[in-house]
């Protein structure tokens, strides 16, 4: 990969951001806070694993990939961290769910198996290395969608949560291809390598799937405007085709695509059309000034 990853310390300012900042749509505002819940643990998590794994990688330019990787995905959970004291401000306390993210991470997936099982640390890192992969195989279609989602910009949806949105999405769509590319290096050769990478998909995709709902109905329950508010996936559907939300068939269609064996990320999404939005993202701009100064 000729390409340079690197983190773009960003910033963002949450003060004039409404709660519903889709305005007029609670369920696709919520459906992608969900995002805002599962990130800031997850991607903690995608540091440590990696953290664990760098003794195993001998190729120098992936080496190069992960530590661009780590860094991305540190200040993305920083940012999104804000989001949820952003809501809690605004009377949406996250941490009832929030708590449950942090304990599957933290604990059922931490560096040992859990509750003691017999299983090798090298297989417990390579299971979790197929989890990162698999579930980066999804950031990375989010990625594409959000680059894509004009109907969002139509409806005057909110610029800062745009911007966090789209700026977090390009640098999925541009570090799209490291997890995998890790997880094929530390997970062997031949068959089982991609037995494992079909296992951390069976494992990631219903979980994501469970959590992102169990998630939107835990905030459209919570908002403190709304009364006696549900998810329902029909309103999920309308928002979908209104190009509001990505709809939960292009999702479970970006399943199979990962599976097929000649698959790699480089087919997933536009490099270039996220590298031209983080050319133009207010945060990334910003960011880019601030080291140009600090480097002056």
């Amino acid at each position: 990969m000729s390409y340079a990853i690197k983190p773009r310390r960003v910033t963002f300012d949450w003060k004039q951001t409404p709660l519903h900042w889709i305005p007029g749509e609670p369920t696709a505002t919520h459906v992608i806070n969900v995002l805002h819940l599962l990130l800031p643990a997850g991607e903690r998590w995608f540091v440590k694993v990696f953290k664990e794994a760098l003794p195993y990688v001998s190729d120098e330019q992936l080496l190069k990939d992960v530590k661009g990787f780590m860094g991305q995905e540190a200040t993305h959970s920083v940012q999104h961290a804000y989001v949820l004291e952003h809501l809690a401000e605004q009377n949406l306390d996250t941490s009832g769910y929030t708590k449950h993210v942090e304990w599957m991470f933290d604990v059922l997936l931490g560096e040992k198996p859990p509750w003691g099982a017999p299983i090798r640390q090298r297989e417990w890192l390579r299971f979790r290395l197929s989890l990162i992969a698999a579930i980066e195989h999804f950031t990375a279609v989010l990625g594409d969608w959000i680059l894509d989602a004009e109907a969002l910009d139509e409806v005057d949806t909110d610029e800062v949560m745009l911007d966090l949105l789209r700026w977090h999405g390009a640098e999925e769509v541009e570090h799209r291809a490291v997890a995998f590319d890790m997880s094929q290096h530390v997970g062997g050769a031949g068959v089982p390598r991609y037995l494992r990478r079909a296992e951390g998909m069976a494992f990631a995709w219903p979980t994501l799937f469970y959590l992102w709902v169990v998630g939107a109905r835990y905030l459209i329950r919570h908002d403190p405007q709304l009364t006696k508010g549900k998810y329902r996936f029909r309103d999920h559907r309308a928002a979908a085709r209104r190009g509001l939300l990505p709809s939960w068939a292009s999702l479970n269609a970006a399943m199979p695509r990962y599976l097929r064996r000649s698959y790699h990320p480089s087919q997933e999404g536009s490099l270039t059309k996220a590298v031209e939005y983080l050319a133009i993202s207010p945060a990334a701009r910003a960011s880019e000034r601030a080291s140009r100064t600090a480097a002056s």
